[in-house]
């Protein structure tokens, strides 16, 4: 337990909203301040948009707000004699989704003061396994708008079931890759799993950053086959993000989120009077995380990015809501210095390059988790617990809008654990960073293709090895520590083709084939509205 300035719920409650208030009161702007869905086609056409120089694109941290991608769309309309037919195309079809004339395709209301736009979710795939049929479908609504010219809003949700023989419910092992974890919302099946996402907000946007009540993904750092820092494995959680540029080269942000640690406090559990389904109150233990970075633009291209993140439990800690707070010297202060005491660290790095080489993005990841300075040469004292990923890419390459890249991914022994399962790097059971874990690596070879306006063919390969997670004895006293991939328990290729075509905003029409060892997983469908 901490010994120092904890607050209670509803105390905290109102000193987050003074604190960030008060960042809050400059000027603002005029666009409609809400984030965009992070895998929007939008970002992987400003970003080659970027690659090919073009632009200057700040997507280090996923998802963007709408005045951004609708700034950068129209800086790249300036440079529209640099672009492709099929280029052209795209940035027309992206800009009517962004501008004004957008706001009468949905359902909604304008006036000068307040706006309401909403579209039905719906959606519908199949896959075939080796094991049967899978079929998936979901229904939900989307509704978005602003509040004056300072606030923006936006809440989406589907309610998604899947059905078939053998549905991964636990959507944690290594065949089911990247795709964003599940909390069940009732009782589950081998043969049906129901479960939910949902994503709502509320921005004030200035002119040089936004602060953002959230429900939603967060996404730090550069990668094709996963993300080493913060990816969307986890479902959503709540948030407050706070985005500042004070500088045209200087950008900030922090982030404080409220995770689910799915670890019992029996001490806060309780019984409940009438007995009924178990009779206890089950209270889970508190988890939070705390997270700031910068990113420098060195020059047009060149990014250098850093930040340390912090994941604490048992209380809210005002200290960690203080957006240049040093994380870890704080921890060190409040724990005395104590493991016992104290909390879960990380330390982040990122150089981005792109079109310093021409079409081409360089890129460096680093995750520290735990080290030990003096001893990082030292095969017998050392604790290297970090990762990295180095990626490149190349677009039209021979032919107009094909991009080839290549990626690897090395996730050191017991990187993302901690002593105190509630104090993984992880929210409802699933990883925030990689989601193939500690003791693992991974190639990743890919090319993508555009032959015509909106239609995104990709061809992929990975291979994935993976070591045992070791004991938390090995972990911590075990010296020298466990070589890399030791108790290795995995090692397979994959080999995928998958295509999609945006027929009309936000309608997607979806297929592919996807080869793990041998073994062939077909899949169609379409979806609207997200």
């Amino acid at each position: 337990m901490f010994p120092t300035h904890f607050l209670s719920n509803r105390k905290s409650a109102a000193c987050i909203v003074i604190l960030f208030f008060q960042l809050a009161v400059v000027s603002v702007t005029n666009a409609q301040p809400i984030f965009e869905r992070h895998n929007y086609e939008v970002y992987p056409f400003l970003s080659r948009m970027a690659q090919k120089g073009l632009i200057v694109w700040d997507d280090n941290i996923q998802p963007v707000l709408r005045p951004q991608i609708l700034a950068a769309l129209d800086t790249l309309s300036a440079h529209s004699t640099q672009l492709t037919s099929v280029e052209k195309a795209e940035l027309h079809f992206y800009k009517k989704q962004y501008d004004d004339k957008y706001g009468k395709l949905p359902l909604g209301y304008a006036s000068d003061q307040f706006t309401l736009k909403g579209l039905p979710v719906i959606g519908g795939s199949v896959v075939t396994t080796p094991d049967g049929m899978i079929l998936r479908r979901s229904i939900g609504a989307r509704a978005w708008g602003q509040i004056s010219k300072r606030w923006g809003y936006q809440l989406s949700f589907q309610d998604i079931t899947e059905t078939g023989d053998r549905v991964d419910t636990s959507k944690k092992s290594l065949l089911a890759g990247p795709e964003t974890g599940a909390v069940p919302q009732g009782f589950f099946t081998v043969n049906e799993f129901n479960y939910g996402e949902f994503r709502g907000q509320v921005t004030y946007s200035f002119n040089k950053g936004s602060v953002s009540l959230a429900h939603d993904y967060l996404m730090w750092g550069y990668g094709q086959g996963g993300r080493l820092v913060l990816s969307d494995k986890a479902p959503t959680y709540p948030q407050i993000r706070f985005d500042f540029a004070p500088l045209p080269w200087l950008r900030f942000n922090y982030v404080h989120a409220w995770l689910k640690s799915d670890i019992p406090d029996s001490a806060r559990s309780y019984t409940i009077p009438n007995g009924l389904y178990g009779g206890v109150r089950e209270v889970f233990v508190p988890k939070f995380m705390a997270s700031h970075s910068i990113d420098l633009r060195i020059m047009k291209g060149l990014n250098f990015s850093f930040g340390e993140s912090i994941i604490y439990t048992d209380n809210l800690n005002i200290a960690y809501l203080i957006p240049v707070m040093f994380f870890k010297a704080f921890d060190n202060y409040a724990g005395s210095r104590s493991i016992t005491r104290g909390n879960n660290g990380q330390f982040f790095f990122q150089l981005s390059s792109r079109n310093q080489l021409r079409n081409t993005h360089l890129y460096a990841n680093l995750l520290i988790d735990e080290i030990k300075i003096s001893e990082v040469f030292n095969p017998e004292q050392q604790r290297n617990q970090l990762g990295y990923t180095l990626g490149a890419s190349v677009t039209d390459v021979g032919v107009s809008y094909l991009t080839i890249g290549a990626e690897y991914t090395k996730v050191r022994p017991f990187v993302y654990r901690n002593f105190l399962p509630a104090q993984n790097y992880t929210s409802a059971s699933y990883l925030l960073g990689d989601w193939i874990g500690m003791n693992a690596d991974r190639i990743f070879l890919f090319a993508r293709y555009t032959p015509i306006p909106r239609l995104k063919l990709t061809a992929s390969y990975m291979r994935v090895r993976k070591g045992a997670d070791g004991t938390l004895d090995q972990q911590y006293f075990q010296q020298p520590q466990p070589a890399f991939l030791f108790g290795q328990t995995a090692d397979f290729n994959e080999l995928s083709f998958q295509g999609s075509y945006e027929l009309w905003p936000r309608l997607y029409l979806h297929g592919g084939i996807r080869a793990v060892d041998g073994q062939q997983r077909i899949s169609a469908g379409m979806h609207f509205g997200l």
